[in-house]
């Protein structure tokens, strides 16, 4: 994919820090490991959502496997802004990837809050939250190696038990030119427990570059609502705009609009049949009764699954490419 990008110069890459500066609340959708993929990307984007990341890659592989890249990374000229998540623990790895990802996404992304046991295992995620001088360092090395003063360099963290030590590791990236921190705000071993908005808060007003709020953000009136709690800059969205991939619109529910638009933007894109059908699984899990699901569910053909979708739900034609 990235061949055909140089081949037919169509990315139009933007300033992604304008969004911070236009006065609005930036809506953003989360990297998500199999589903923030360029067909949901593309979807989100009709519905009001300001800003994508990609799922997270891992920069070790992505740079030294063309078959990686291939695989990991897709786009086109209308999928922007864009930000590349990418796995690293050393700095001139993330630059490598940084600078074969430059020409064609608006800025990367270092994952410093991935709590999962391989990645930290691997020294990726979460742990790096532990290594402060390592973030500075990677952060400094990437913003001296890419010219482009518009690529964006960020990260995405979780908090510690001492905020203190969260609020250091946020200075210290500021300070080595880091453009805007994501904050989920929970610890490495919480999952469920609720989320620490004043902790978000607290940071927010201990830096001068934009904060992003994120965690338990499941409609456009939650997303108001953080917002005013910690006073960040924007909201990313990851497990709302799968149930709702029009939330940001300030739809309660998917409508059926969106689901149609699923369809046909999946079928243009090529979109694997799992990916497909799992998206209009958490898509319709609010709109359909226990018994539907266990009908739809079990669907194993696009062609099952436009044939339901007309049957039962009159969405129309479905456009088959």
């Amino acid at each position: 994919m990235i061949d055909e990008i140089r081949e037919t110069k169509e990315c139009q890459l933007k300033d992604p820090m304008d969004l911070f500066h236009s006065g609005q609340v930036v809506k953003i959708c989360a990297p998500m490991v199999r589903y923030s993929k360029l067909a949901f990307r593309t979807l989100v984007r009709k519905y009001s959502c300001d800003l994508c990341y990609t799922p997270m890659i891992v920069a070790a592989d992505f740079v030294r496997s063309a078959k990686a890249r291939d695989s990991e990374f897709t786009t086109n000229k209308g999928d922007h802004p864009l930000i590349v998540q990418f796995a690293a623990k050393e700095a001139q790895v993330l630059c490598d990837a940084a600078r074969i990802i430059c020409p064609f996404a608006d800025g990367i992304d270092l994952n410093c809050g991935c709590p999962q046991r391989w990645a930290m295992s691997e020294g990726y995620g979460a742990c790096l939250i532990n290594k402060p001088e390592l973030v500075k360092d990677m952060v400094k090395h990437v913003r001296r190696q890419i010219d482009n003063p518009k690529f964006s360099v960020s990260i995405k963290i979780r908090i510690h038990e001492d905020l203190k030590r969260t609020v250091d590791l946020c200075q210290k990236a500021e300070a080595a030119g880091v453009s805007w921190i994501t904050v989920h705000g929970r610890s490495i071993e919480e999952r469920h427990q609720p989320v620490h908005y004043d902790a978000i808060k607290i940071i927010k007003q201990s830096m001068s570059i934009p904060i992003v709020a994120n965690g338990d953000i499941k409609s456009l009136k939650d997303a108001e609502n953080v917002h005013h709690l910690t006073e960040a800059d924007g909201v990313m969205v990851a497990r709302g705009l799968l149930a709702n991939p029009a939330m940001f619109a300030g739809y309660e529910e998917t409508p059926f609009q969106c689901i149609q638009d699923w369809v046909d933007i999946a079928l243009e894109h090529g979109t694997p049949f799992t990916c497909f059908h799992h998206h209009l699984m958490y898509m319709m899990e609010r709109i359909t009764s226990k018994q539907e699901k266990k009908v739809f569910n079990v669907l194993s053909s696009t062609s099952a699954v436009l044939d339901y979708l007309n049957d039962h739900y009159g969405l129309g034609q479905m456009k088959v490419c």
